[in-house]
């Protein structure tokens, strides 16, 4: 394989069938925000985050955030390169190698199915919570089924009405979860009857007494961010496509980190921390509770469902791109890069992602006897997240190689930073890897043997084109790239 600096502006090998100029930056970070599913997390991972870090989650956060932004601005960075909803494949492969770039897409593939699942299995226990009541298994199953084949219609007659939708949800999302966390802070600093009080310590790296574990805090936090960057998968469809979804990306890492430092700030201390952890499985809405009654604990209720919900249409809607996306190089099969002229949506490999998703639930809820297997597979969506986030810094040093070199500038924001936070997440892996049940590390090894198996089939039988294109790099300097575009 060959090394050639990009000089020429070259056609893109897979066209602009996706409706162009259909929504704005505003409508694509929050979807990018949705695909965070910040109340579902919140709701996992408040009591977690707090015991890991002995309350000392907004520092945690902060440094998790810094990362983040840098990983945002890789992205940003290769869009403006190569815009389109293969993203990450297509930045890998061309810049780094087309045989990487496959994996690259197939752990993005898997990150978003295997999330889209877990938030299907809460999703009838969420919708019930409302109100106030449990359900049978087959409830459950009902509910599950009924969300996805709703967002399934939705984003398949088109990402217009997918990006109101979500914005919808997300307003009433966010105000109910910023709202109550704000009420619960007033009533922490005001030291209500059982809270619990903030103190400096909840500032420090260490936590109360120092007992905080700075790796298991990161750990969760990493989790906790997993998401932003599907403002890039439908870049196809925002207006500036090369421009727009990178500034999408960068400000939901931001506004996560708003909402986020809130929530955990304002609702921690809200319960004794002994009534907190025996209550993590119901976190958001025991600690509502606890402030304003069931009445009270309905409406945070409503949040988490929503949540759920916008999740599970952002699985559907993401994942069909990125499908579309690999499909179009032939590395997965062609019908499904195939785009509806009436709805400009990529309905084949909509359906696909979503009778994946009901199915999977279905043999989830149903089969008791594969529950503790599928458990280690989902729980393990968070470190394909950061594998793929890795690998897109890296290949942003890759093909902006010949302009680290050129100044200073360049060297810190396309070199050493996108190195640093690459180093930041392969350090998050390992710490995982090194700590987690031997199940969810061969459930990792599973997902990543499957994907070399896919790999060899769209290499021998699909005869894919898209593994012997060359490498690509950066002009060494704006202006060359300017001169080029002139050409």
């Amino acid at each position: 394989m060959t090394d050639r600096p990009l000089t020429t502006v070259e056609t893109p090998l897979i066209p602009t069938r996706l409706e162009p100029n259909a929504i704005n930056v505003a409508q694509d970070t929050v979807i990018g925000m949705a695909s965070s599913a910040p109340a579902a997390t919140l709701a996992i991972s408040l009591a977690a985050l707090v015991a890991a870090t002995a309350y000392a989650t907004l520092p945690i956060l902060l440094v998790t955030a810094i990362p983040m932004l840098i990983i945002a601005y890789s992205y940003h960075r290769l869009n403006l390169w190569q815009a389109n909803c293969g993203a990450s494949f297509e930045w890998v492969g061309r810049a780094i190698n087309p045989y990487l770039g496959f994996i690259t897409g197939w752990l993005m593939i898997m990150a978003y199915v295997i999330g889209g699942v877990g938030g299907a299995e809460i999703a009838g226990p969420s919708v019930t919570a409302i109100f106030n009541s449990s359900g049978s298994t087959w409830t459950y199953l009902g509910i599950a089924t009924g969300i996805t084949l709703v967002m399934l219609t939705i984003a398949v007659i088109g990402i217009r009405i997918t990006a109101r939708t979500q914005v919808s949800m997300a307003a009433v999302e966010y105000v109910i979860l910023v709202g109550i966390a704000i009420w619960g802070l007033v009533a922490v600093l005001q030291h209500h009857a059982g809270t619990f009080p903030i103190t400096r310590q909840w500032f420090s790296l260490s936590g109360i007494g120092g007992k905080g574990s700075l790796a298991s805090g990161l750990l969760i936090s990493v989790f906790i961010y997993s998401g932003w960057e599907g403002t890039l998968y439908v870049n196809e469809e925002v207006k500036h496509r090369r421009v727009n979804p990178g500034r999408a990306a960068i400000y939901a890492v931001l506004l996560l980190t708003l909402i986020y430092g809130v929530v955990y700030l304002g609702l921690s201390g809200v319960v004794a921390p002994s009534k907190l952890q025996a209550n993590s499985a119901t976190g958001l809405v025991y600690v509502t509770q606890a402030l304003g009654g069931s009445t009270w604990a309905k409406v945070m209720a409503l949040s988490l469902a929503l949540s759920v919900i916008a999740l599970m249409g952002t699985t559907i809607l993401l994942t069909a791109r990125i499908v579309y996306g690999m499909a179009s190089h032939r590395v997965l099969p062609p019908f499904l890069s195939n785009v509806n002229r009436r709805f400009s949506t990529p309905v084949a490999a909509s359906v696909l992602v979503g009778a994946v998703v009901i199915a999977l639930v279905w043999v989830y809820l149903l089969t008791s006897s594969v529950q503790s297997a599928f458990d280690a597979v989902v729980d393990v969506s968070g470190l394909l997240f950061a594998a793929f986030y890795v690998l897109t810094p890296l290949a942003t040093v890759t093909y902006y190689r010949r302009r680290v070199m050129s100044n200073a500038w360049d060297a810190v924001i396309l070199g050493i930073l996108p190195l640093a936070a690459a180093g930041f997440l392969v350090w998050i892996i390992y710490k995982s890897i090194e700590t987690e049940p031997a199940s969810q590390n061969w459930a990792l090894l599973g997902i990543v043997a499957v994907g070399l198996v896919l790999m060899l089939v769209a290499r021998l039988f699909l005869r894919s084109s898209f593994f012997q294109i060359p490498r690509e790099s950066a002009p060494r300097s704006a202006d060359q790239a300017a001169d080029s575009d002139t050409r």
